[in-house]
């Protein structure tokens, strides 16, 4: 059988690309070299982590937050057993979920690992070592991430035995709350893992490189953001590299220094998390083999897609752009889409990152730095939740929305939010900017009262200066 369409790896981007191609009429299989479908997002990071974000911030609610509302349940008791078997009931339904939805869709799926032989041949290799080889008009590579390395001082790199130096992987499986954790690495998945275990009871230090957190995210919002982590119990070491991790029995310690020269510390940890971001997955893949162009591990595409080798095509974390699941996903039907004859499109300018702490963070768009150093002129509308009478009410009333709109056409050019539900507010600042939308128009809207988005509206009306609750 001859395939019109067969995606490699079956994440965000691959399975949604399948189901949308096989939506508009192709035959469709997907490769996947796990035994269940979802790739990282859903087995190891992005549901997994948001299932004991949630019931860790439950914890820290109930001890904290009850009391101030007239509710007295006493000192709450954790069971992680139960927490964990939360998280993996919560995978167990979204990776089943996307089984069914291939299914139903009529996409044949071969588990193994998937090897391009040339244009529309992939050899599938299975567990027992069998391979056969599926033919196909087009290929499409969705094989994901994997946890970027850290090296040492002399350049060689760290280990990580998932036991005491863990991946994001190993800090989702801890048999227990451990009593020190370092962290290495303050961009999304150290911060969101370190609230995980920080609520839980652990002592948190971050050790960092840059000299700030979050990079990449507006620097005014990420100032506020650190602040409050700081208040959390927190403790970060800006500024700073890593260069030893040292194991002995179940602990370690960990060297650093200053990476503008300086004396070395040691810390002594429990478990050290390695947070220092992810690297393109195309072990295996037969890319240089068959010739497909790489630029520092990622498939090198063109605006379409498309590799260098004809019927080859490529997506989300093995390209460039965001490592971000949603990203993938708008890819995965964009391809899909093109493949079918239609015009699929992903708008780069308008795709949402977001920190899943507490409170969270959310931005889309341009931040200040960005358009200063582009040369555009812009205007800025902020609001504050400690304004806000749904936030007083909920007690979540840290953070801040801000607004940044082109000083000439008023249109918003970028959002930026920092409190509690960031993650779903942001939605409506992505939906406006899609549309091309300006302050005016937000601010114009009308919104329910009471509720967290009018948050967003006054940020808009702050603009033109013309804000009511400040």
């Amino acid at each position: 059988m001859t395939y019109d369409l067969i995606v490699i790896g079956t994440g965000p981007g691959g399975y949604v690309c399948a189901i949308r191609a096989a939506q508009l009429g192709m035959k469709v299989a997907v490769v996947e070299k796990r035994k269940t479908h979802g790739g990282t997002c859903l087995n190891v990071g992005c549901i997994p982590s948001k299932a004991l974000l949630h019931a860790s911030e439950m914890f820290a609610e109930v001890g904290h937050d009850f009391p101030a509302l007239g509710v007295v349940v006493g000192k709450p008791k954790l069971d992680l057993p139960a927490m964990m078997k939360h998280k993996a009931d919560t995978v167990a339904a979204n990776v089943n979920g996307v089984a069914f939805l291939l299914k139903k869709n009529k996409v044949d799926a071969f588990f193994g690992a998937g090897k391009i032989l040339g244009a529309g041949k992939v050899e599938v290799t299975g567990e027992d070592g069998k391979a056969q080889v599926l033919e196909t008009k087009t290929i499409v590579i969705a094989t994901g991430s994997d946890v970027a390395q850290l090296r040492d001082k002399n350049g060689a790199p760290i280990p990580i035995d998932e036991k005491v130096v863990v991946s994001s992987t190993g800090a989702l499986e801890l048999s227990g709350v451990p009593k020190k954790l370092v962290v290495v690495g303050a961009g999304v998945i150290g911060l969101e893992l370190g609230s995980v275990w920080r609520r839980l009871g652990a002592e948190v230090t971050v050790i960092e490189f840059l000299d700030r957190i979050l990079p990449g995210m507006d620097t005014e919002i990420v100032r506020q953001f650190q602040r409050t982590l700081e208040k959390q119990g927190f403790a970060f070491r800006l500024a700073s590299k890593v260069t030893e991790i040292a194991v002995k029995g179940d602990a370690a310690k960990v060297t650093f220094e200053p990476v503008a020269g300086g004396e070395a510390q040691t810390i002594e940890a429990d478990r050290v998390l390695i947070a220092t971001g992810r690297a393109p997955y195309t072990q295996g893949l037969g890319l240089e083999e068959v010739g497909v162009t790489l630029d520092r591990g990622r498939v090198v595409i063109d605006e379409r897609f498309a590799t260098n080798i004809s019927g080859i095509y490529a997506i989300g974390d093995v390209v460039r752009g965001p490592m971000l699941a949603h990203k993938a996903e708008d890819e995965g039907i964009a391809i899909a889409e093109i493949l079918a004859g239609q015009h699929g499109h992903v708008n780069y300018n308008v795709i949402p990152g977001v920190v899943y702490t507490s409170p969270e963070i959310a931005s889309v768009g341009a931040t200040e730095d960005d358009l200063k150093a582009q040369g555009i002129a812009y205007k800025v509308g902020k609001f504050p939740f400690t304004a806000n009478g749904r936030a007083r009410a909920m007690r979540k009333s840290d953070g801040i929305v801000k607004i940044l709109a082109d000083a000439a056409t008023d249109r918003v050019l970028g959002a930026h939010i920092f409190g509690f539900g960031a993650g779903e507010l942001i939605a409506e600042a992505c939906v406006l900017m899609e549309f091309g939308g300006s302050a005016e128009d937000l601010a114009r809207t009308c919104h329910a009262h009471p509720t967290m988005s009018e948050a967003l509206k006054e940020a808009a009306m702050a603009v033109d200066k013309r804000t009511i609750h400040i």
